[in-house]
């Protein structure tokens, strides 16, 4: 028993840790376009994502119990914890090291991609169905739509302005993209904190701690200030991928792809209850505003490379998973 203790203490504490880092990693998202479009200063920026990541974790649960229910059995016994902490251990060193080379890459992925791989190196199955229907068919689906609506939306913008003065549909569009931005912000609190809670209450139930897949509020407010410390420590690395180097923004384009995000975030966690990345939505509605200019206004080299990480993610956080398994269960005393 205390050594069961000790590994749900050390799951709860890792779950933490990947929402810390899921706030320095992801908060580019919200923070990038604004940014650069100087329609934020970076410190104001990153106060009102952190703010805004806090109020969107309250929101909901839904999200928190497909990851807890839907892609991999409940891991019981000893093996339990063993198993959820290499699930963590391979999404926090994929966050890692995808951070440092400046890359955006979805937390998101990389937690299902650590699960699979604990749940594939473990006598844990993984649930094929649900992983396939909560998570890879968003996971295609959410890009495509997030490069089709920011399009539309950016073309929609441009047909009702056509004849406004630049200079004043700049301002206002600036104005209009504070507050884009800030409801992207507490679409990615909803999102993404709610999949450091389904962690915790997958360990708490395979440990015998809880009996449903309900959410205790000391976990909401456990994860809600644990992303919102990672998103005050900024990400800048990330930031400038996203918000320069993928294409020149614009308040309108920042506007119409901050809003894109920001919809489809409140439609899939409050309707579907599904996990999306909100790095993939931004980035592929970046792209979708920025081809409304010209395609060759795309830097398509430096996309190529965010989608091949994209790619990489869940083979390589589960690639991690296996790895940390393998180690715990040899360090550990059967």
């Amino acid at each position: 028993m205390p050594l069961e203790t000790a590994m749900l203490s050390a799951v709860l504490f890792s779950a933490l840790v990947f929402a810390f880092t899921n706030g320095f990693h992801d908060a580019p998202n919200a923070l990038a376009t604004a940014v650069s479009t100087r329609t934020l200063g970076p410190r104001a920026a990153v106060i009102m994502a952190a703010s805004m990541n806090v109020i969107g974790a309250f929101l909901g649960e839904g999200v928190a119990r497909t990851i807890s229910r839907d892609i991999i059995t409940r891991p019981d016994g000893p093996e339990g914890p063993v198993v959820l902490l290499a699930a963590l251990i391979g999404a926090i060193t994929w966050n890692v090291v995808t951070w440092y080379r400046g890359m955006p890459s979805s937390s998101s992925h990389a937690l299902v991609g650590g699960m699979i791989g604990a749940a594939l190196a473990s006598p844990t199955a993984v649930r094929w169905s649900g992983a396939g229907a909560s998570f890879a068919l968003p996971m295609v689906l959410s890009p495509m739509i997030g490069l089709l609506l920011g399009f539309c939306a950016m073309v929609a913008i441009m047909w009702v302005f056509r004849r406004a003065n630049v200079q004043r549909l700049t301002r206002g569009f600036k104005i209009a993209q504070s507050a884009s931005a800030a409801a992207m912000a507490l679409g990615h609190g909803l999102q993404d904190a709610q999949k450091t809670m389904g962690v915790v209450v997958l360990a708490l139930i395979s440990t015998g701690y809880q009996d449903t897949y309900d959410v205790p509020m000391w976990t909401v407010c456990a994860a809600a200030g644990a992303m919102a410390l990672g998103t005050l420590t900024g990400g800048w690395r990330i930031m400038r991928t996203l918000g320069r180097r993928v294409i020149k923004l614009d308040a309108p384009r920042g506007f119409a792809a901050e809003s894109t995000v920001a919809a489809v975030s409140y439609a899939t966690s409050f309707i579907w209850h599904v996990p999306i990345s909100n790095t993939h939505m931004i980035t592929s509605a970046i792209v979708g505003v920025g081809a409304t200019r010209r395609l060759s206004a795309v830097r398509w080299g430096v996309a190529g490379n965010i989608v091949a990480v994209w790619l990489a993610t869940v083979p390589g956080a589960a690639a991690v998973a296996v790895v940390a398994y393998v180690v715990l269960g040899t360090a550990l005393p059967a």
